[in-house]
């Protein structure tokens, strides 16, 4: 293990009370980075440390270098794409113009998450920590990996991760001698809160001053899939009057508010119906804790589950641990201790994480648990915002945003009616509503060159972000474009498919469409990974000689995978490559920028 300077008197300055600060920098999709960042800060408050946990893209990157101790944790996205939140300061990382000793007063370790049914496992952490490396830090401890698909999920990796972290930070910052580290047990609140009188009126809405949103009209929420249609798709449209801009890619990102009538009932669950609407203060107090993002000073129980907490969410472990503080019946706290246990681990994934039984419904089940009002925040993670695919070219529509959803409606195995939150507020929106949409910049970049050809593949609602790339590139002129649409049914849910028809009747597009459940019965389905084989001469005409741009969109299942073996497979054929070079070849040209990938899970 390495340690600092051998030097008595150098060792007891570097490592002074002063140093004991440390930077938790964190990227997410899905929060469970900014959940693994906030239990790290809690770990490493034992052994004494400050932590100061922020998201990447709310952290200066140029202000990295003046940092001693940062710990990286790191979600994995799509075809092991770093989750935007990253982006910023990924990029700033790999400037050419770096000294590779920019980073050499510095310590740092990586947390990677990710899930290993996909093929680039923990990607961005991997990457990550070598270019670290690369720029003189120095990595204290070894990268640790959390698996999705661990029968205690991320903690499976995690807790022995942790564990090591803190024996290391006590070798290199060793504790005062009348310090000790403080035992493992209740963490305080996050936060204290004080009550307010009734007539307290409330402050200004955050998102509503955040300059990064902007104020959007509905325009329009039309159905277009098939009425007898079991999967309910929309098309919307948003009018701004700010001159809002985007490219081609780039995404929507909307808060949600929960439905009324289930915050109602929450709130009965919890024996908090007629405190409900009671004004209080919230103070922030351990501040190596991160809260809700857009969270006002004054609140009430109301507002938080309708706007900042996710009541409907699948609890992980740390839920289960943390709820054993509060439950006062024996039966109850003895089948707590088992779930959270190493021995309880496949039963507490058989009773929550496999039937996805929501936090609400674990509430409604261990029912002497009393959860004071401070803790909320520890036991609820946030009503996160939702991002959507942009699916219009604000050239061709200007002040507008056009998104496709689908609806999620769903049964879990124990035959529960499940609803996303999201898309659910989405779809009870009507004309004239009005809500905040923030931008966020996506993966996609378009050559400038109308030489160069480009070929969208975007089966089911991953057709959102091929309709902006098809728009703008019909609007600057170019005809040199190839859709592969995948749907279930040409007349059911061909989304968009009188545009498309219509722009390759104009020669202004060529189209093909797999409809996989319209062939005979008994019959081979078709996919648009199998168009593609069979137009193989063709792809090695777009994207080898003449080295166009493959982009991807849509759920990252199998499809992605296939598509890339298509690929592959007319290199092969026509491009006279080995099977070897031909899987080279494929990876050289996502490095180049000629394939992008933009799915999800």
């Amino acid at each position: 293990m390495s340690t600092h300077g051998d030097n008595g008197t150098g060792e007891d300055d570097q490592h002074s009370s002063a140093s004991r600060e440390l930077l938790i920098l964190f990227a997410t999709e899905t929060g469970t980075a900014q959940e693994t960042a906030d239990r790290i800060a809690r770990e490493c408050r034992r052994v004494h440390f400050h932590c100061r946990v922020q998201s990447m893209d709310a952290y200066p990157p140029e202000t990295l270098i003046s940092e001693h101790l940062v710990i990286f944790v790191v979600s994995t996205t799509g075809w092991g794409a770093e989750p935007r939140a990253m982006t910023s300061l990924w990029n700033m990382l790999l400037r050419s113009d770096l000294p590779d000793d920019l980073f050499e007063d510095m310590d740092f370790c990586v947390f990677g998450l990710g899930d290993t049914a996909y093929e680039k496992f923990c990607w961005p952490a991997k990457k990550l920590s070598r270019r670290m490396q690369s720029l003189g830090g120095r990595e204290i401890c070894s990268r640790g990996e959390g698996d999705e698909q661990h029968r205690l999920g991320v903690d499976g990796a995690l807790d022995p991760w942790v564990e090591c972290l803190l024996d290391i930070l006590l070798q290199l910052y060793p504790l005062p001698h009348e310090q000790h580290s403080i035992p493992a047990g209740r963490p305080p609140p996050r936060v204290s809160l004080s009550d307010l009188a009734s007539n307290t009126s409330l402050n200004p809405d955050p998102l509503d001053e955040d300059a990064k949103f902007h104020t959007a009209l509905v325009k329009c929420n039309r159905r277009i899939t098939a009425e007898d249609w079991f999967q309910d798709v929309r098309h919307f449209e948003f009018s701004f009057e700010d001159d809002i801009k985007y490219n081609p890619g780039d995404v929507a990102v909307i808060h949600p508010f929960a439905a009324a009538s289930e915050v109602d009932s929450f709130l009965v669950t919890m024996g908090w119906a007629n405190v409900a609407d009671d004004s209080f203060t919230i103070e922030h107090t351990m501040l190596d804790q991160t809260l809700p993002d857009h969270l006002p000073k004054i609140v009430s129980l109301r507002i938080l589950f309708t706007r900042y907490l996710d009541f409907n969410a699948v609890p992980r472990r740390l839920f289960f641990q943390l709820l054993r503080y509060f439950a006062t019946d024996e039966l109850e706290r003895e089948k707590l201790d088992e779930f959270v246990s190493i021995e309880g681990a496949d039963e507490m994934y058989d009773y929550c994480q496999r039937v996805k039984r929501t936090a609400w419904e674990v509430l409604s089940e261990f029912r002497s648990a009393r959860i004071p009002r401070e803790y909320v925040f520890d036991l609820f993670p946030p009503l996160r915002p939702r991002e959507f695919s942009i699916a219009s070219s604000v050239e061709l529509h200007p002040h507008e945003i056009h998104l496709c959803v689908a609806i999620v409606r769903y049964r879990t195995k124990l035959k529960i009616h499940r609803k996303g939150v999201c898309t659910s507020y989405l779809s009870e929106l009507k004309p004239g509503d009005i809500l905040r949409i923030g931008l966020r910049k996506g993966f996609i970049s378009l050559p400038t060159d109308p030489n160069i050809p480009v070929v969208c593949v975007g089966p089911g609602t991953g057709i959102a972000p091929m309709r902006a790339v098809i728009e703008q590139r019909i609007h600057e002129g170019y005809t040199n474009t190839t859709l592969y649409f995948g749907c279930r049914s040409a007349h059911k849910d061909q989304h968009y498919h009188s545009e498309w028809e219509s722009h390759a009747e104009a020669r202004k597009l060529r189209y093909h469409v797999a409809c996989s459940r319209d062939g005979p019965e008994g019959v081979k389905r078709t996919y648009v990974q199998d168009l593609m084989k069979n137009d193989a001469q063709y792809i090695w005409t777009i994207l080898g000689q003449q080295r166009g741009i493959l982009i991807i969109s849509g759920s990252s299942n199998k499809m992605p995978t296939a598509v890339r073996e298509a690929v592959r497979g007319a290199v092969e054929r026509f491009g006279g490559r080995s099977n070897g070079e031909a899987v080279e070849y494929v990876a050289a040209m996502e490095r180049e920028g000629r394939l992008i990938e933009e799915c999800w899970s």
